[in-house]
């Protein structure tokens, strides 16, 4: 519920709090004192309307999923919206977008004097009537909760199924096309790293002629190897270093000649071909180690196409199995819905004729099997469409619906707001929208305004807005205020006996 509300510096509003309590909350006043500029700025405080007040600020007592928007968990949340050079909103003092809380809040708060089809959406029409069912039924919760696994799983396997299908269109193709890959790259043969080892030889090859000619003109040196020999015992130098140093070259000059001796067998035609090979399946593939990789992927497909014959039978069976599964439990829900539909349209027009509204005629067709079954809820009020019947029938055919649903309800449904429901009424009319009214409200906190005695009677809290000169002020009222306030609806402004006592009469049956 909404425990607080604080607005500062809005039109002719200067300063409000108020401290609110649960049920059915009314609030009165003479005309232009401001009651839907106070209703609009509550809604402006959780996002769902905007409005130039310099602070709208609302705290409520709500089990928020706070965490998915970023909100530290609490006890007590505030919603805030916050307008200087522009709109800013916060819950809890950490900043939130408009839409993020909108969406929170749209949870908790509704707002019924906008002409909403969502009471008459399929999935809230439905889950009414399996309400009423469960309390007779209590298997229609694993009934529902049967189907619609089956549902899912028959849903994901018939997708695989069409893809099998589609793919089996054009397997011909793509077989061929995947055989076709792996022959080239097999053709090809790559090793990892070959390129590299290729390129290497290549570079070898480049300069084997330059380098065998520096090594014959270096081979000259051991030519003169005993002259300085021969000169080092002249010399009675020690000549260990220089055979070391000799052998040494000639290790190393020994080497280089086998290895290029080796590159003689090597057809350089055959390597420039290879890497060329090489160069082709890496400009295609990326690198060796992809295209290897691509073969692999390639094999598996036309694996895959060779055995889809196999994999389409078994899901297949599968499909057909899953769908008798989903018919018979869409047939078994149905059953059971069809055996409730009486009890609820009778209910349903029960709490018209209290509304004084046309009988509903309500019956079940078959639709596409989906989330909930096959059946869709066909509401209309006396044989009209709901899009067209008049916005008094619309709203109070609403709270008829409502009213069903709370029967069911095991805890606070939220807030809901109203504006001037009951406008244009006749005094019976009007009472019966009260007594719906105050049947919500014991799972709802309701902010209505009202322009009629009895609804304002119902009220569990009953606010006042009315004006000093050109400030609205908001004030809760007591008994005998209440007195006062009924009687200036009921009479106008020349407030007479008659009407006190039939403000308190209409009190005195709200004790």
């Amino acid at each position: 519920m909404i425990e607080r509300f604080y607005l500062k510096d809005y039109l002719s509003f200067k300063e409000v709090e108020l401290d609110l309590k649960c049920g059915l909350v009314v609030f009165t006043g003479p005309s232009g004192s401001g009651k839907s500029i106070l209703m609009s700025s509550i809604l402006s405080s959780f996002g769902t309307a905007s409005c130039d007040a310099s602070l709208c600020e609302s705290t409520v007592s709500w089990e928020l999923d706070a965490d998915k928007h970023g909100i530290q968990n609490d006890d007590i949340y505030i919603f805030k919206h916050i307008k200087k050079e522009k709109s800013r909103y916060f819950i809890n003092n950490q900043s939130i977008s408009k839409k993020a809380m909108e969406n929170l809040s749209s949870n908790y708060l509704r707002h019924l004097s906008l002409r909403d089809f969502s009471d008459f959406e399929n999935e809230n029409l439905l889950s009414i009537l399996d309400s009423r069912i469960k309390k007779q039924t209590h298997g229609i919760d694993a009934l529902k909760s049967d189907y619609k696994e089956a549902f899912l799983e028959h849903k994901r396997v018939k997708k695989e199924l069409l893809i099998i299908e589609e793919e089996q269109k054009k397997i011909s193709e793509l077989k061929e096309f995947a055989a076709f890959e792996i022959k080239k790259i097999e053709a090809i043969n790559p090793k990892i790293s070959e390129d590299e080892e290729l390129l290497g030889i290549k570079k070898e090859l480049s300069k084997k002629e330059k380098v065998l000619d520096a090594i014959a003109k270096a081979n000259t040196v051991f030519e003169h190897e005993s002259s300085v020999f021969n000169a080092l015992d002249a010399l009675n130098a020690e000549s260990s270093f220089f055979s070391d140093a000799m052998n040494e070259l000639r290790a190393v000059m020994e080497s280089a000649q086998e290895k290029f001796n080796a590159l003689d067998e090597v057809d350089i035609e055959e390597v420039l071909n290879r890497i060329e090979e090489l160069s082709d399946l890496k400009r295609r593939y990326g690198s060796i180690e992809d295209a290897l990789r691509y073969k692999e992927q390639k094999i598996l497909e036309l694996q895959k196409y060779e055995n889809i014959e196999i994999t389409k039978g078994d899901l297949a069976a599968r499909e057909a199995g899953l769908e008798a599964k989903v018919k018979d439990l869409a047939k078994k829900i149905s059953t059971l819905r069809l055996d409730e539909l009486k009890s609820f349209k009778d209910d349903l027009n029960r709490y018209l004729k209290e509304l004084y509204l046309r009988d509903a005629q309500v019956e079940i067709k078959d639709t596409e099997y989906g989330f909930f079954g096959k059946d869709e809820i066909v509401l209309k009020l006396n044989a009209t469409d709901l899009q067209k019947v008049s916005t008094g029938e619309f709203n109070r055919l609403r709270l008829a619906v409502l009213a069903l649903k709370s029967e069911f309800m095991h805890k606070n449904g939220g807030v809901l707001m109203l504006d001037e429901i009951d406008a244009n009424l006749s005094g019976e009319e009007s009472m019966s929208v009260a007594r719906v009214l105050k049947e919500l409200s014991r799972h709802f906190q309701i902010f209505v305004i009202s322009h009629q005695p009895q609804l304002t009677s119902m009220g569990d809290q009953h606010f006042l807005v009315h004006k000093k000169g050109d400030e609205s002020h908001v004030v809760e009222l007591g008994f005998d205020e209440r007195v006062d306030e009924i009687a200036r609806i009921i009479s106008g402004e020349s407030i007479t006996q008659e009407a006190k006592k039939f403000a308190k009469e209409l009190l005195s049956l709200q004790k």
